[in-house]
């Protein structure tokens, strides 16, 4: 195995670290080479998130604590989650990785002058197959940790929060692999934070991109961002840098330290409260800081940072791409008010729109359970717990909060109007009144407000370089269909993989074969065909290549009515999957459901850049049945529909000149079963994960992948790669590029790091044969 880089400084990373040691960490870093105040620090990679488990054989302990849970069971979840983070909190950490903490933490103290310095302990997710944008804040964070002992003990502490049963709740619902959650941890220099808040370098309600949006408060930041408190707001013009607009809220809270890992909330001075908690003079510092941070990104972003009480100074110490308006190209002109409507309360617009419903007032998430479809949810602020009901809501409307409060950030990605920070509303409001919520205006009228058509004015262009040509196809991997909104707009050639597991299990959520008992196969054929054409026409003309289902039994079984039509299999994960399942009398009749669900889009829908891909090929014979029944189905291989194979199993490599002279376009290597059939190392294996088995770096899977890529290109096949290693290991991607892959599919996350990665891999591809040539010339 290559050796793992278990601890780094963040001046050592940046932006292309991302699945080493998350997005949090690389952005510090980033920052710093930017020449951004950020507090100095270093990074727990997600190698040593990983070697933790593995040393301390957790894998299968964890795996076997996991086993037939039932995410709705909520206080078994708790209990098993609960168990799960004390192994690993209890476990003891590889000695060598103690002692390389201990080290950068001393380094660290000496670098700023402070012995047993404070620092801030921080989450910092990495690639993996989890779709995190409208949830984050799901890890923990640590403040105000001192001395080696705490900093061991709270990194542990960051481990175990992958499996919170919230997150672990989500994974299970959504059908994840736990064991592919890795968690990098942030070390950084506390900030002795005065004051502390948020900025945006636009405006987060209607998606101005000329002013810089500043949210602050006394103490630390968590008040803000979590909504306990509402937040002085200043918004800068960024041409002029002059403040345009500002509010100075009540503060009557702020969160302060308590004890290592501790904070509290205490009560603000009384000639504190009312004061501004930034003067014009740091409004304007900050306002720069956030404009240079949007050049280096070239994107609009979302920034916390810090006033540090002990110097005056200020700091950012985080900074995330803005996810909701920097995907748009348009945004609402601004709405006036109605002249005859009674306004009853007043907040701070959060997220734009105007939605009327009956108010439910709920000032416990224990009670989300009474909160219907349809109604606008009243509470005194949210946390990820509420989401449930956020989800359901027509419109949001807090007491607390500022607009880069949970409530005004989720409700944005919602697309749920919301107002907060209106100090009154679960007293005002009453459960069961009907009102309307103006989320543009700051608004709630009393009664029901008819929405009226407006026209919309285009936002003007934003200045964004173009992303770096490759030779190399960079494709994107994507399985829940309406997260395609969030991701259309990166540059991505195409959809190399997109799993319709997804879209069975939550969907339509029956087993096929009991729709077709029920004669209910409309209803599956519909289904399937929305959630492919959503996807296929959000980034037309760019293809989307659908891998056929590939469910294993027992994950078919989940299903509803599925225990019915599975049989029980000693190892599912090498038995009846894939393409087997297709050409078998059992399941053949739901196979062809899927094929019409493709041809629907294709011909009714007129959504041509729609491909397929067959997983799990064993052997040629079942291809050629398989392509028949496609046939059949009214699906045969043509100019504009291509067909793939997933490149799993040791036999397509073996035969792949066989399989190349099969009706088909090319393969999508799935690096994952790949590795499994190599080595035979079962990839759910906590035991052989632990003894270093299972890598796709082993010279035997790149031997295998080397084989295929040569052989399919003599046929004139094409080539790509949709499994883990690429969104993880940038010098696989190095590997893959060299040895001539066609395309790589990565994760939404990875894509454009992916991108610059591959660029700077072709670019130093062509100086070293260059200087080769020059070299040959000049011995001549």
């Amino acid at each position: 195995m290559a050796e793992r880089r278990l601890v780094v400084d963040f001046r050592e990373i940046g932006m292309e670290d991302v699945p080493l040691v998350g997005g949090k960490n690389a952005s510090l870093g980033e920052m710093i080479k930017a020449g951004v105040p950020v507090p100095p620090g270093f990074a727990v990679t997600a190698e040593a998130y990983r070697y933790h488990l593995e040393r301390n054989g957790l894998v299968e302990k964890i795996r076997g604590l996991l086993e037939g849970l039932d995410p709705s069971e909520t206080d078994d979840l708790i209990e098993r989650t609960k168990k799960i983070r004390e192994l690993i909190e209890g476990a003891e950490l590889p000695e060598d990785l103690k002692e390389m903490i201990a080290a950068s933490y001393k380094r660290l103290c000496e670098e700023v002058g402070i012995d047993d310095v404070e620092v801030a302990v921080r989450s910092s997710a990495t690639a993996e197959d989890l779709p995190t944008a409208s949830f984050a804040g799901q890890q923990e964070t640590y403040l105000y940790v001192r001395g080696v002992d705490d900093v061991l003990k709270y990194v542990k502490k960051c481990f175990s929060s992958a499996f919170t049963p919230r997150v672990t709740f989500y994974r299970e619902e959504k059908g994840f692999d736990h064991m592919k959650v890795a968690l990098s941890v942030g070390v950084q220099k506390m900030v002795n934070a005065k004051a502390a808040g948020v900025m945006f370098t636009l405006n987060p309600v209607n998606g101005d991109r000329d002013v810089v949006v500043i949210e602050g408060a006394w103490g630390v930041g968590e008040g803000v961002v979590a909504g306990k408190v509402t937040p002085d707001r200043f918004v800068v013009d960024k041409r002029t840098m002059k403040i345009v607009d500002r509010s100075i809220a009540e503060k009557p809270i702020m969160i302060v330290r308590k004890g290592s890992g501790e904070t509290e909330e205490v009560e603000v001075p009384k000639d504190l409260s009312s004061s501004p908690c930034l003067t014009d003079e740091q409004v304007k510092e900050l306002a720069g800081y956030g404009i240079k941070i949007e050049d280096h990104y070239k994107r609009p972003m979302d920034i916390e940072w810090a006033l540090d009480g002990d110097t005056d100074r200020l700091y950012i110490v985080q900074a995330r791409p803005e996810t909701v308006w920097s995907q748009k190209a348009a945004k609402p002109k601004e709405e006036a008010a109605p002249e005859k409507a009674e306004i009853i309360l007043r907040g701070i617009p959060a997220s734009p729109g105007r939605a009327s419903g009956r108010a439910r007032v709920l000032l416990d998430v224990s009670k989300i359970g009474e909160f219907q479809d349809g109604e606008v949810l009243v509470t005194d602020m949210t946390n990820p717990d509420w989401v449930p009901a956020m989800r359901k809501a027509v419109a949001i409307v807090t007491n607390s909060g500022g607009i880069t409060s949970h409530a005004a950030i989720v409700s944005r990605e919602l697309g749920v109007p919301a107002v907060v920070g209106t100090k009154k509303a679960t007293e005002v409001i009453k459960t069961g009144d009907l009102i309307t919520v103006d989320g543009s205006l700051g608004v709630i009228y009393r009664g029901e407000l008819k929405e009226e058509e407006r026209p919309v004015a285009v936002a003007a262009p934003v200045s964004k370089p173009a992303p770096p040509i490759t030779g190399t196809k960079i494709l994107m991997n994507l399985g829940e269909p309406d997260k395609i909104y969030d991701y259309k707009d990166l540059p991505f050639e195409g959809i190399g993989l997109m799993r319709i597991e997804f879209i069975f299990a939550d969907w339509i959520a029956y087993h096929p074969l009991a729709l077709i008992e029920e004669k209910r196969e409309d209803f599956f054929v519909d289904k399937l065909a929305e959630g492919i054409a959503m996807v296929a026409q959000a980034i037309y003309p760019r293809f989307v290549v659908v891998r056929f289902s590939d469910f294993k039994t027992n994950e078919y079984a989940k299903l509803k009515n599925g225990e019915r039509f599975e049989p029980k299999e000693s190892n599912p994960m090498i038995g009846w999957r894939g393409v087997s399942r297709y050409i078998s009398p059992q399941y053949a009749p739901a196979f062809r459901l899927e094929c019409r669900a493709v041809r629907k889009v294709r011909e009714e829908m007129g959504l041509k850049n729609v491909w397929v891909m067959l997983p799990f090929v064993r052997t040629t014979w079942e291809v050629e049945k398989a392509l028949a029944i496609m046939k059949e189905e009214g699906l045969e291989r043509s100019r504009d529909f291509k067909v793939w194979l997933m490149a799993e199993t040791p036999s397509i490599v073996l035969l792949a000149d066989e399989f190349s002279k099969l009706d088909i376009d090319g393969y999508s290597i799935g690096s994952n079963d790949l590795t499994q059939g190599v080595l035979m190392a079962d990839r759910d294996s906590g035991l052989l994960a632990d003894m270093g088995y299972f890598d796709e770096r082993d010279p035997a899977v790149k031997r295998a992948i080397e084989m295929l890529i040569k052989v399919a290109h003599k046929y004139g096949k094409t080539v790509s790669i949709c499994g883990q290693a690429p969104s993880v290991y940038p010098e696989f991607t190095e590997f893959l590029v060299r040895t001539g892959i066609d395309s790589i599919s990565v994760n939404p996350d990875v894509v454009e790091a992916t991108r610059e990665l591959v660029a700077s891999v072709e670019r130093k591809i062509l100086l070293e044969r260059t200087a080769a040539i020059l070299d040959k010339l000049n011995e001549g």
